[in-house]
């Protein structure tokens, strides 16, 4: 896959990343089709016809409290919790049938392990559902202890709130964290805090929706750590 990228302006003062901060659906897990997948679905089932696109538009990269609310909008929420309920048994289902991690994430983890640069997890997810899904694949070691999930604030992307929350937890100033996302609410909520971010572009997402200023766009997770340090070998 060829890797595009749209390069964010040049700061005025080159401050070096000290931290890298994941979102985990499309980014670490390969879970986003299949969160696409199982609200297609249900739309249909409780009279909400939405198509693949229009799911990605509305729901990917947004909280369960974001979503429902959505759906409690339009269906009342009674439906909206019944909806919450059967997705998360849809979805726990389609994870244990078969959940990838994301195509060259084992290898640009490893990438930033030997370049000695630390990484957590800020996800619209769960905590329960982020233990599920990175054991699943794997990588759940590889982050406990630095997983950050939308409940511990008070809102969800694209407010800042949750990338700031964990830079703060982990004693590192926003203008060095550099975050890595998926969705268009993930992007946005990593401008607003200051951050740079960068815009996975190989899952659901189409790269013209992660576009914007400050947003490096690639499309090969092997690709991340170059983009970190630079092609000079000096960190961004």
């Amino acid at each position: 896959m060829d890797t595009h990228m749209t390069q964010a302006p040049e700061p005025t003062v080159r401050e070096a990343v000290a931290l890298v901060v994941f979102d985990c659906d499309g980014v670490l897990v390969d879970s986003e089709p299949i969160a696409v997948r199982t609200h297609v679905a249900l739309g249909a089932a409780y009279g909400w016809p939405l198509s693949e696109a229009e799911v990605i538009e509305e729901f990917v990269g947004r909280s369960t409290a974001s979503i429902g609310e959505k759906i409690g909008g339009r269906l009342g929420a009674a439906v909206a919790e019944e909806w919450d309920e059967r997705f998360r048994e849809l979805h726990r289902e389609a994870v244990d049938a078969a959940l990838p991690a994301v195509d060259g994430i084992a290898e640009a983890l490893d990438a930033l392990d030997g370049l000695g640069l630390p990484y957590c997890v800020a996800s619209s997810g769960s905590h329960e559902k982020m233990r599920h899904t990175l054991g699943r694949t794997g990588l759940y070691e590889r982050f406990a202890g630095r997983i950050f999930s939308a409940t511990e604030v008070d809102r969800g992307k694209p407010a800042p709130d949750l990338f700031l929350h964990a830079a703060r937890r982990l004693g590192v100033d926003p203008v060095r964290c550099a975050v890595v996302e998926d969705s268009a609410p993930g992007v946005q909520a990593a401008r607003a805090a200051g951050m740079r971010s960068f815009g996975y572009a190989g899952g659901v997402t189409p790269a013209a929706r992660l576009a914007g200023p400050g947003t490096v766009v690639f499309d090969d997770m092997r690709a991340l750590p170059s983009l970190l340090t630079g092609v000079s070998g000096q960190n961004i």
